[in-house]
Parts: structure tokens; sequence; C-alpha cells
């Protein structure tokens, strides 16, 4: 075992944003090492251990930070310290916020996209969203922005899998393309990253910093359920006001 390999994002010191990999954590087999997802084939006592490496890693605290019960849907509300390194009871939603310093915050992903949003004036507020493509149409981040309830909210969307690899059928690419123009697909694939900044700049974010970084095209970095075949671990992003 390794240190975890995270990738940090360093644009406002008020915040503490940390994109995982899957490298430096405990697990073995199809979650090799850094799995952060227990709805996969590895053993629970791994996954909360390496939640608790992901999170000394970030600086946080394992056991007061919060996640959700992700369900690709719309819902976003504010952050209870749960824990997540032991069975809890989380909300079902895709995504959480806090202007609690400290308090860590926990969305994961093993294709779909990590966002973190910030408050970049005011208070400090910070918030975690996991969105696909369903959370994407639904709303998921118009729900994040408006729940945030800043003048200036800003973004940062994390690896996901990439246009090189995310190829759809019609049912999926015509409702992106009806919302977000012909840009957002070519051909049969799909760009998730423009339609997130799309969307994150139509609700108001005056800054969005995008990692483009493809999980499947990175098998040695990061999980992906779509290269897999979804027998796979899950990364994400862990954020926080400092």
């Amino acid at each position: 075992m390794t240190q975890p390999k995270s990738i940090e994002w360093e644009g406002d010191d008020r915040y503490q944003i940390v994109f995982t990999t899957r490298c430096g954590g405990t697990s073995v087999g199809p979650c090799e090492s850094l799995n952060l997802g227990l709805l996969t084939d590895d053993d629970p006592a791994s996954v909360f251990h390496n939640r608790q490496l992901a999170c000394s890693d970030a600086g946080a605290d394992a056991t007061s930070a919060s996640m959700s019960h992700q369900v690709h849907g719309p819902r976003v509300g504010r952050a209870e310290p749960t824990g997540i390194d032991a069975p809890a009871d989380h909300p079902r939603r895709d995504g959480c916020w806090s202007d609690v310093p400290g308090q860590a915050m926990l969305v994961l992903t093993a294709d779909c996209l990590p966002i973190a949003l910030y408050r970049s004036e005011g208070t400090p507020a910070a918030a975690v969203i996991h969105a696909g493509w369903r959370g994407l149409l639904a709303g998921v981040i118009e729900a994040g922005v408006r729940e945030l309830a800043s003048n200036n909210p800003c973004a940062a969307v994390g690896p996901a899998i990439g246009p090189c690899c995310y190829e759809v059928g019609e049912s999926v690419a015509r409702p992106f393309i009806e919302r977000y123009g012909a840009n957002v697909v070519d051909g049969s694939r799909l760009n998730l990253w423009e339609a997130a900044e799309w969307t994150l700049r139509a609700a108001g974010c005056t800054r969005v910093d995008r990692i483009n970084r493809c999980t499947s095209c990175e098998p040695d970095t990061f999980f992906s359920h779509r290269r897999d075949h979804g027998i796979t671990g899950r990364q994400g992003v862990i954020a926080f006001v400092r």
C-alpha cells in the first residue's frame, strides 16, 4: 500500500477540494486499490479503511464527514456529520453542501462527473455533486447552485469519462442535443464536460475549472464503470471549507 495519489484543486485558499484516484488504498482485485464505494465487489472493511486514508490525505475527518446514497437524481441537501468510515444511513440524494469549517463531504463516481461548488464571495460554503447524464438532465447542477445560495458561485469539475470514450444511443443523445446543441455530441459520443460547463455557467457560475482527464482512458489511475463493465470501484471528490 502507498499513500493515496489524489488530484488537489488549488483555486481558492478558503477551500480544500481533492479529487481521488484509485491509487494508494488497501482493496484488491477489480477494486484495487483506493476503492471508496460499498456497492461494489469489495470487502466493506477495506472500503471504510480507504475512506479514512482518502480523508486523511485531504486533511479531513472521516468520522464526521458526510455523503449521500446516490440515485442519479436532482436532490441536494445540507451535509450532516454522519461519518463515512462506518455503516450509516445516508440520505438518498446526489449532493450536499456545508458552510461549517472542517465539515468534509464526499460524492462517489466511476465515470460520472464529480463536481465541487463554492462561494467566491461572502461566507464560505462548498458543495459536492454527483452528475451523470441522468442527473445533468434532471437538474442536479442547478439544484446544487440554488442550495449554495451564492451571488457568485464557482465550480471545479473532476475526472470523468470523456467524449473520446463515452458512446451513447439516440435516446440519450437526443435530449442533450435539444438542450445543449449539436456540439455536445460528436457522432455517438457525448461530451459530459461541455454539458456540465454549459449548465454551470447558465446557472450563474462565473468560474469553471475542468480537469479533462478521462476515467476510461487511464485504467491505472481511475475506476471506470463503462470500461470495466460494471465490475470496478469508485473514486470521487472530497471538499470542505477550511
